[in-house]
């Protein structure tokens, strides 16, 4: 695959939802995005359901959902939008399965899940929704594996998971749906499984190699990348934001040993990924505040504040590392960065700061897309949760909307707050894969 050039890449802010709101979720279906419940100022769930047009850049709001809630499960169905449990007005998990139709405009409840849930992770084949996980009310993580044959409307118990958990991310290949991470009570897990549809059973992958709450996996064509995220705190240890990248090669089923230079150039949890014309992109989410974004000379090399306040050309201290794999989009502008050889620390030209936008004000409740000749790819800040993993529709199209709240009662460090608005791109195909390394166990 032709890799994207950086400069090719740019933002442009469309129409913000009708109503300010959080925890919702958004999905693709028939070439439009639809906007499903979320809670209001006041965390009281909501049952707006709304469409947005790209070609008109308007959104239009369709018959409510039938139950108000927040947080849900959804996959696509051809053009039916399935909802799935999720958080009510009591503030307790539901297990209510509703079905809308495009083409009829209109609801229709479903056959309900076992038990009530929150945090479950979704994926679909042939016209069948895998259900895995959740948080029920009692607030014990579920193993539970069910799939919905939507031509018989009911729920069939699969083996059940090895590892209990909600919030994980899921994705399907093939016959295999991968499941990863997750958490435990307010804790993550490293964790990661795999479901054979053929023959029905699970197998356990080699864990992922850095526990992380808030990161983000982006699968590609043969690898999945697990991004950034939060170290949490224990009792001798600090919580702290990582910059961490792991590359799980899926052919060879193992987790590839990366140089640090592979990093993210900003520490970030809790923040909207994808994959677009063979470059992994994130953007938003929270951070420790690195400084002003310019650039160095004619290559184009990240300038910011590091964490102890001072200025290095490189990045959060990584001085003379070749960082050539992660140019940087701040909000509103990219900044184009050509891979290319540099000399080390102290040669070259001298540093040239050249303005690159101004940041991106609070855009909440804007939806903000990051475009491709043509494709598109949302970014913003916070994810909604849970169920944030990509569905339906082109896979190279992700949808989330912002979220300025912290979540989860998961301690942050101190003088945590929004990233700086910079969206940062990773050429999929990088010249320095890194050697794979199975880990032991698992």
């Amino acid at each position: 695959m032709e890799v994207a050039n950086s400069r090719d890449f740019q933002w442009k802010t469309l129409a913000p939802l009708p109503s300010r709101r959080v925890y919702s979720t958004l999905v693709e279906a028939g070439g439009q995005v639809f906007a499903i419940g979320g809670c209001d100022d006041n965390g009281v769930p909501m049952d707006c359901f709304e469409v947005y047009s790209p070609e008109a850049d308007q959104w239009t709001a369709l018959p409510p959902m039938p139950t108000a809630r927040a947080g849900v499960a959804v996959a696509t169905l051809g053009k039916r939008i399935m909802v799935i449990g999720g958080v009510g007005v009591n503030q307790t998990p539901l297990k209510i399965v509703e079905m809308y139709n495009v083409d009829e405009g209109k609801w229709k409840k479903r056959n309900s899940l076992r038990e009530a849930a929150m945090g479950i992770s979704v994926t679909a084949k042939d016209y069948r929704v895998y259900a895995a996980g959740g948080m029920g009310c009692d607030l014990r993580p579920h193993n539970y594996l069910q799939h919905y044959d939507m031509l018989k409307d009911i729920w069939v118990s699969l083996a059940a998971m090895p590892t209990p958990r909600y919030a994980a991310t899921s994705f399907l290949r093939g016959t295999k749906i991968y499941v990863l991470g997750g958490r435990q009570s307010k804790y993550a897990i490293n964790a990661f499984e795999v479901f054979d549809t053929e023959t029905r059973s699970w197998t356990k992958f080699p864990n992922i190699p850095n526990k992380r709450a808030f990161s983000s996996f982006v699968p590609t064509e043969d690898k999945l990348f697990s991004l950034g995220g939060l170290r949490q705190g224990r009792l001798y240890r600090q919580p702290k934001f990582m910059r961490t990248v792991d590359v799980f090669d899926i052919e060879q089923g193992g987790w590839m040993k990366m140089e640090r230079s592979f990093y993210l150039k900003k520490r970030r949890a809790d923040f909207v990924a994808g994959y677009l014309k063979g470059r992994v992109v994130v953007a938003g989410g929270l951070g420790e505040a690195l400084g002003t974004a310019v650039t160095l000379g004619g290559r184009g090399v990240l300038l910011q504040s590091g964490e102890q306040g001072k200025r290095t050309p490189y990045g959060d201290g990584l001085q003379g590392t070749d960082e050539g794999c992660w140019p940087v989009l701040p909000a509103s502008l990219c900044v184009p960065r050509e891979p290319a050889d540099r000399p080390g620390v102290g040669g070259g030209l001298p540093p040239r700061e050249e303005q690159v936008g101004e940041p991106a004000p609070d855009a909440h409740p804007a939806l903000r897309l990051l475009q491709h000749r043509g494709q598109e790819l949302p970014a913003g800040g916070r994810r909604g949760e849970p169920g944030a993993e990509q569905r339906g529709g082109s896979p190279l199209r992700l949808r989330f909307l912002t979220d300025p709240s912290p979540r989860g009662g998961t301690p942050l460090p101190a003088g945590a707050g929004p990233a700086p608005g910079g969206a940062e791109l990773c050429e999929h195909c990088s010249s320095r894969p890194g050697s794979l390394a199975l880990p032991a166990g698992g």
